[in-house]
């Protein structure tokens, strides 16, 4: 039986070249033009004065968080229902990560949930476009401004996804990229952060290369920093990604397209809802499962496994989750944010990788209506 995944890339002869082409020149004199390259392209996709490439994107969320000053006794607010990855490096700072509740719809930050929660001591807010999905940057953005808090775009999953017609990494102080293996733009592992501001650049870049002045070469460290770099091999396969990212965003959304498809008519479950001022790229295409007692996501999880279909629990809440349950902070989601703990409960990833054809999704929908409305 054929296993269908849930997540891959897709790579062609432009990928395989342009890495070859790094290998064999990317040295000596030459060792830079990579990384430099994919920068400035990246710069220019996505409007921004600076990109800086990194190992992945929580080390561009840690490098946010430092170059802002944010360390013990200050606040930043997160969404609940995400990867721990947007949260740990607030931990990583010495910082109080404040879970906030996810909007119904976008499944991303409530703004509501986001200005309720804003104290003196909140200082910024990682705001995740989860899935590809997006908030309301209008309300947010809004929000921020009038409590003077730091806005943080966690872009990682939304390559090429728009709100109102702006990109993904066009918010905020800082906005930062995952280009692990399963997203949509990989590098295999690796990130990108991007910021306007020349002041917060110059000491990214020298937080990122253990504490050196940009230009030095006599190893005069001013400060202890970070190993945060990315290889010329790595940048090489991202640059040919990003040549081609209108054609790797469309695929996700052809995806997406052939699920809704696939799904119309069926009462068991929805997937994500459309957003007249949102163009979703569907790095992941997710259903949640209804009813007056929806079956748990782990059943159904395993269920399709049983059928070879691969697929993804929506990420838990992370103040249920036993890295931070037993704080203070997660006592007090737990006991708010009643939109995280109403869907994630029952949310699945279905398989969404680039390689997939509309027969696999065929035989996805399939397996899932016998899972769901089988109960096996």
């Amino acid at each position: 039986m054929k296993n269908i995944p849930v997540a891959g890339p897709s790579i062609t002869q432009k990928e395989i070249d342009y890495v070859t082409e790094a290998v064999a020149t990317a040295w000596y004199e030459g060792a830079n033009r990579f990384n430099d390259r994919f920068e400035r392209d990246f710069e220019v996709y996505c409007g921004r004065r600076h990109a800086v490439a990194l190992p992945s994107c929580t080390s561009g969320l840690h490098l946010s968080l430092l170059a802002l000053e944010i360390g013990p006794g200050d606040e930043v607010i997160v969404p609940d229902a995400t990867w721990i990855a947007s949260v740990a490096p607030v931990v990583y700072v010495g910082a109080t990560p404040v879970f906030a509740d996810m909007d119904r719809d976008s499944w991303c930050l409530s703004p509501e949930a986001f200005e309720a929660l804003i104290t003196p001591r909140t200082k910024a807010t990682i705001v995740v476009n989860l899935y590809g999905s997006m908030p309301d940057w209008d309300a947010i953005t809004a929000i921020a401004q009038k409590h003077g808090v730091a806005l943080i775009e966690d872009a990682a999953e939304s390559i090429g996804s728009r709100w109102r017609g702006r990109l993904a990494g066009g918010f905020g102080v800082f906005s930062a990229f995952s280009f692990h293996g399963s997203k949509t733009l990989t590098t295999g592992e690796g990130g990108m952060l991007l910021l306007d501001d020349d002041r917060l650049h110059d000491r990214v870049m020298r937080l990122r290369d253990h504490g050196r002045k940009p230009g030095d070469v006599q190893f005069l460290n001013e400060e202890v920093g970070w190993k945060y770099k990315m290889s010329s091999m790595q940048a090489a396969l991202g640059i040919a990604q990003l040549e081609r990212v209108a054609e790797l965003v469309e695929a996700k959304r052809r995806i997406f397209g052939w699920y809704q498809y696939g799904l119309a008519g069926w009462s068991g479950g929805s997937l994500k809802a459309d957003h007249p001022d949102l163009c979703n790229s569907h790095w992941m295409t997710t259903v949640i499962l209804k009813g007056s007692d929806p079956m748990p996501k782990a059943e159904l999880i395993a269920g399709l496994r049983k059928r070879g279909v691969e697929a993804r629990p929506f990420f838990s809440p992370l103040s249920s989750i036993p890295a931070f349950k037993a704080s203070e902070q997660a006592a007090a989601a737990r006991a708010r944010n009643v939109n995280a703990y109403a869907i994630t409960p029952f949310g699945v990833n279905l398989p969404s990788a680039l390689g997939l054809t509309e027969g696999d999704v065929e035989t996805v929908c399939s397996a899932l209506r016998q899972v769901v409305d089988g109960g096996t």
